[in-house]
């Protein structure tokens, strides 16, 4: 009976310690001087170690080329928020798409299950070829 009230208690502390953050990306996407519309954007909590990564928010491009992504996560650490961009910009007729990632720094995550603010990346041209460029055969 101890043991079961203590493993509960455990169970327990380690639930409240688990804290909810939040995160949230926007800008603006081009391909040379157009926009870079209905481009696959998702923002992720890339994890090391045995815990998953996790999506927090996935979407496409805006015909403008304007994207938001918005998530939130409990984890005991910090989360470690990655955007991610999936495109054919410049890519002729390689299989798969260009993956490129952006690390968002650690003072946009925010506590609760909403960010109180947004990382602007700004406008990017996916023609720049980005160090550590990868591609999603997927």
């Amino acid at each position: 009976m101890k043991f079961t009230f203590l493993l509960l208690c455990a169970i327990f502390g380690c639930a409240i310690a688990m804290r909810q953050q939040s995160v949230a990306v926007s800008g603006r996407l081009v391909c040379g001087n157009k926009p870079a519309s209905g481009v696959k954007v998702k923002l992720w909590d890339e994890d090391d170690g045995p815990d998953p990564d996790d999506v927090l928010d996935e979407g496409f491009t805006n015909n403008d080329g304007t994207f938001r992504l918005e998530g939130s996560e409990r984890e005991l650490t910090n989360i470690d928020p990655v955007f991610k961009v999936y495109h054919d910009c410049d890519d002729g007729i390689l299989p798969g798409q260009r993956k490129v990632k952006f690390r968002i720094p650690n003072s946009y995550i925010s506590a609760g299950g909403r960010a109180q603010k947004t990382f602007d990346i700004g406008v990017l041209n996916l023609e720049t070829i980005f160090p550590k460029e990868e591609r999603d055969l997927l």
